[in-house]
């Protein structure tokens, strides 16, 4: 039994990491660690967990987690994880880490993207971007995962095999997603409120969302060369899901079933990766409150293009969902323990 800990648990990210580990076989909850709700009864936060989950809310307390935690989930603000992860990641501890500040295999990238110096950038080298389905075998052997945000775990998933096949003019890609908008976090932010939302859908961070170079990493290593594309999110007025829609021009003749098994060959054997039949395409109710990620691709053969669909929920396969996958890859767990539940659909 591996004994885990939850810093940042009472946001909507920690608290599907909480849910998803109180029912793991091989997980014990030691800690759940909220500095806005010190004392109270995580299920007086969520209501829900009522009777599942009463642990208690304690403040950050590095050496009492060292003490009685072997793996630990943060689920901190960008920024607020590489000042606290180092003390961790010293004393031993896995670390998986929801935040960006151990996604990049370059500091001077993610000082570029979220406008600060990273401040501990000999621990972010002993980081591994925790994409399970690309970087397993990498997980298995490091102690410190950066896991991968959401709109990114969906769009890389959509272009993965057409980038790696070669399959594609590199520039041409193109991602266009849309996030329910629990993506935003819990916070009270003016434009995320119910009426501001609510019967709308909008472009934001237009060609500046951090997450369009983490996108770029990953496919420049499956390219073997510099990749960048064109990133644009979307709000839309729900609660979880992402859809993104990715298109590449081809840079030779392919049908819609040539592009189908390409994509079936590439994810053969990934247990939370989807691929859907040639004529058919996902939509977020098919994997809404699960682990799932599905794709369904088209080739538009007027135009030469690879049209790519692609849905998670995001806040299990784009959060914590990938997380404890990292996690049981990183124990020696079967890798889908305590994920296998079927999505929500309704």
């Amino acid at each position: 039994m591996v004994r885990v800990g939850v810093l940042g648990a009472t946001g909507y990210a920690g608290i599907e990491v909480v849910r998803l580990i109180v029912s793991h076989p091989h997980a014990e909850l030691k800690r759940v660690v909220s500095q806005s709700f010190v004392g109270q009864k995580i299920s007086d936060v969520y209501p829900n967990l009522r009777g599942i989950c009463d642990t208690e809310c304690t403040a950050l307390d590095v050496d009492d987690i060292a003490k009685n935690c072997d793996v630990v989930f943060t689920a901190l603000p960008h920024g607020a994880s590489k000042t606290v992860i180092p003390s961790l990641f010293e004393k031993g501890l896995k670390v998986i880490d929801l935040s960006g500040d151990f996604r990049y295999n370059d500091a001077k990238v993610y000082e570029e993207w979220y406008g600060e110096p990273h401040s501990a950038p000999n621990v972010l080298a002993q980081s591994v971007y925790g994409l399970c389905e690309l970087h397993r075998d990498e997980i298995r052997t490091h102690r410190l995962i950066g896991n991968p945000g959401c709109y990114t775990t969906c769009s890389i998933l959509a272009l993965a095999p057409l980038v790696a096949a070669k399959a594609v003019d590199a520039k041409s890609l193109i991602a266009d997603a849309k996030s329910g908008v629990t993506g935003a976090g819990r916070s009270a932010v003016l434009p995320n409120l119910y009426c501001e939302v609510n019967e709308s859908v909008k472009a934001y961070k237009v060609a500046t969302h951090r997450h369009t170079s983490e996108i770029e990493q990953e496919l420049s290593l499956l390219a073997g060369e510099d990749i960048k594309l064109s990133f644009t999110p979307h709000l839309i007025p729900m609660q979880r899901g992402i859809l993104s829609t990715c298109y590449a021009n081809l840079v030779k003749p392919m049908t819609t079933e040539d592009a189908v098994r390409l994509y079936k060959e590439f994810y053969k054997g990934e247990e939370f990766v989807r691929v859907y039949d040639a004529g058919t395409l996902p939509e977020i109710k098919h994997v809404a409150g699960s682990n799932y990620a599905a794709i369904g691709v088209v080739v538009d053969l007027r135009l030469n293009r690879a049209v790519v669909v692609s849905c998670i929920d995001n806040l299990v396969k784009g959060a914590a969902g990938q997380a404890v996958q990292n996690m049981n890859i990183i124990c020696g767990f079967d890798e889908g323990e305590g994920l296998r539940q079927a999505g929500m659909y309704l």
